[in-house]
């Protein structure tokens, strides 16, 4: 109604009304903001930076370990973990307080060196040990490192892990391979006493590819496994189930570094070091949608958990190219830092 062309003053609860609506909307967005956070590394500057995701600016940086390479969340979205890599020589997890955005104690991984590739998964983070072809896993509830398992596989580098922790898939770089390894339940052997458990160990079923799959991601129905090789710039499709290879593709992606699934599964994005180019793909028909150039080097890759954009970590160039997932076009840089590389969600609970 038009209280001014009446005559009338605004009823005061309405105003009242309008105000706190007003007020509330804005404090939404704001906590929807503090709770939900891009984290990228700079491998150059040594820092991790806290990107608010509604205005790309930066919150926070905050020095890390002198070669971080790799960085994610923990499942509350309130402690960051990096790998310090060091090409395979060094032995250390940085630990990151995210709600006082500051750095805490460092883990040794030693004996596992090289820590690398990096998720966090059933209460823990799990990662690669590149130097000492291994897996291991932290658990922060206990301080420790308290698992691991060598692949003998040459530069096992990026990890993923199921969410019941029963299932850990990694890429071999230099062996050209893919390992699958299954918690697997050894029943127990023929002349076994009455009554006796079986008990559990580790199966690696290794897959063949090509030298230089680095990058990969497994789709979300947990059915397939994507993977590129930087050497023949083609993409290798495994059937989780199966644990086989179904399919090669051709792709030309040459300098192939990351590659990850959409949010809702329909589209692959792969990156390349070498050209630049972000490469699209259709997981469906499994043929290229798009080649979108975003900068001189594409190297990590995030995706927006909402689905509306994708993040690009593009080294040579020192920014962080944004995607919308839509236009597929590049509408925004964020600059992070120097080479930066690894990208993460964080999430708070």
């Amino acid at each position: 109604m038009n209280y001014s062309a009446l005559g009338i003053r605004r009823p005061i609860g309405i105003n009242a009304f309008l105000i706190a609506f007003s007020l509330s909307s804005i404090l939404c967005n704001a906590q929807s903001s503090s709770r939900s956070s891009l984290l990228a590394l700079s491998k150059a500057d040594h820092t991790l930076s806290i990107v608010d995701p509604l205005t790309l600016n930066i919150i926070a940086r905050i020095p890390v370990g002198e070669d971080p390479h790799e960085v994610v969340a923990s499942s509350d979205g309130t402690t960051a973990y990096v790998t310090i890599y060091g090409g395979g020589t060094l032995h250390e997890l940085n630990v990151i307080d995210l709600v006082g955005q500051k750095r805490l104690a460092n883990i040794d991984t030693r004996p596992l060196y090289g820590p690398h590739g990096l998720v966090f998964t059933n209460g823990k983070a799990w990662f690669t040990a590149e130097g000492s072809k291994s897996i291991g896993s932290y658990d922060p509830a206990t301080g420790k490192l308290d698992w691991s398992m060598g692949t003998g596989q040459d530069r096992t580098h990026m990890i993923y892990v199921t969410a019941d922790g029963k299932s850990i898939y990694t890429t071999n770089v230099s062996s050209g391979t893919v390992s699958i390894l299954s918690d697997t339940l050894i029943p127990p052997g023929r002349n076994a006493p009455a009554g006796a458990k079986g008990r559990e160990d580790w199966i690696q079923t290794v897959v063949g590819a090509s030298r230089g799959c680095e990058g990969f991601d497994v789709s979300p129905n947990g059915a397939e496994l994507w993977t590129a090789a930087s050497e023949d710039g083609k993409i290798w499709i495994v059937d989780l189930l199966g644990k086989k290879v179904i399919a090669n593709i051709d792709a030309k992606v040459q300098g192939a570094n990351r590659l990850k699934f959409t949010v809702d599964g329909t589209m692959v994005f792969i990156s390349s070091l070498q050209t630049g180019e972000l490469t699209i793909y259709s997981s469906k028909s499994r043929k290229e949608i798009k080649r979108l150039k975003v900068g001189r080097g594409a190297a990590g890759i995030e995706m927006d958990p909402d689905g509306s954009r994708v993040f690009v970590a593009c080294s040579p160039d020192n920014y962080v190219a944004v995607i919308d997932l839509k236009t597929l076009e590049v509408i925004r840089h964020i600059d992070v830092g120097r080479n930066p590389d690894g990208l993460a969600w964080a999430i708070r609970h």
